[in-house]
Order: structure tokens, then C-alpha cells, then sequence
């Protein structure tokens, strides 16, 4: 039987989920075995020989079903590779980049057993007409535009990095 890597995603807007679709995509374009699942749908991890997880940050902190996911899933996850990416900066400004990578190493320093064999921090989405309570009582948050910087091309290109790394683990 071949071995699976489970591509699973936090998503509270649907921007995570497109870009695990973009990343599971690739992944089996370079011949690996993808399932692609939302995080709340994972119930065991036992068929799966890697795990790629997409995970957003929200106001400097992982989305909460990531951070019960990783809890819950702590005894397995320490045993199979794991790549992580997370969306973070909807805006081109660099120190908002540099932000989101720090804000990744403090969040990661909360799991200090998870040793991601790779992780990227990529350009999220942003929609104010999509805030939910209460994010959308800040009026500067609903004066934001909306904006996309998610780099599809720098997606793809992680990804098959991703599977450059997997494939021989996957396979041990």
C-alpha cells in the first residue's frame, strides 16, 4: 500500500482551504498520495505516513481548531513528518511578513514538541465585508480594503519543495 500524506487546513473563510487545494494539487502532481481534509474532519492519524498542515493566524495566534487539532494529536504528530504553512500578512508591507514570522516562531514555541520538517509563511486574503463578531465593531478593520496576496506561484513552488522532502520519509 502506498504511503498517504494527509493535507489538512484551518480555515475560518475559506483562503486556508484554497491554497491546501493549490498544495494537495501539487503534491500528487509530483507523485505523492494526497488526502485533503478540513482539520475538523481528521479523526485519526494512523493511515497517514506525513502530515502538511495550513493554518492561519488570527490576531497573532494559530485558529483555534489548529491549536486543538495539534493538542489532540500530540502522541501522533511526533511521529511523522510534519510540513506547516500558514497564512499570515494580507498586505505587501514587509515588516507585516516579519511580523507574521515571528508571531509563527512564538506560536510554534506554545507546541514545543512539533518539529516541522519545513514551514512557510505565505500572503493571506482579506475581505472586510467577511468580519464576523467582533472583528467588525473595529471600525478600522471594517476601513481596510479588501485584498488577496497570496502568491500562487511561491505556493506551487513550496509544495513541490514539500514533496521533495516527504517522498523519501514517506517511504521509509
Amino acid at each position: 500500500m502506498e504511503p498517504i500524506v494527509l493535507v489538512t487546513y484551518a480555515t475560518r473563510f475559506g483562503s486556508t482551504e484554497e491554497v491546501a487545494q493549490a498544495v494537495a494539487q501539487t503534491l500528487r502532481e509530483n507523485r505523492v498520495a494526497v488526502e485533503l481534509q478540513p482539520i475538523r474532519s481528521v479523526r485519526s492519524l494512523e493511515p497517514y505516513a506525513a502530515v502538511v498542515l495550513g493554518v492561519p493566524l488570527y490576531m497573532t495566534r494559530f485558529h483555534k481548531d489548529a491549536r486543538r487539532f495539534l493538542a489532540a494529536n500530540r502522541v501522533a504528530l511526533v511521529k511523522v513528518p510534519v510540513a506547516l504553512f500558514v497564512l499570515g500578512p494580507a498586505q505587501r508591507d514587509e515588516k507585516d511578513w516579519i511580523g507574521a514570522q515571528k508571531q509563527l516562531l512564538k506560536e510554534l514555541a506554545t507546541f514545543p514538541w512539533l518539529c516541522p520538517v519545513c514551514q512557510k509563511v505565505l500572503g493571506g486574503k482579506f475581505d472586510p465585508e467577511k468580519l464576523g463578531f467582533p472583528f467588525n465593531m473595529i471600525p478600522a478593520l471594517r476601513k481596510l480594503p479588501a485584498s488577496d496576496v497570496r502568491d500562487w506561484k511561491a505556493i506551487r513552488a513550496w509544495a513541490t519543495d514539500v514533496a521533495s522532502i516527504l517522498q523519501p520519509m514517506s517511504r521509509t
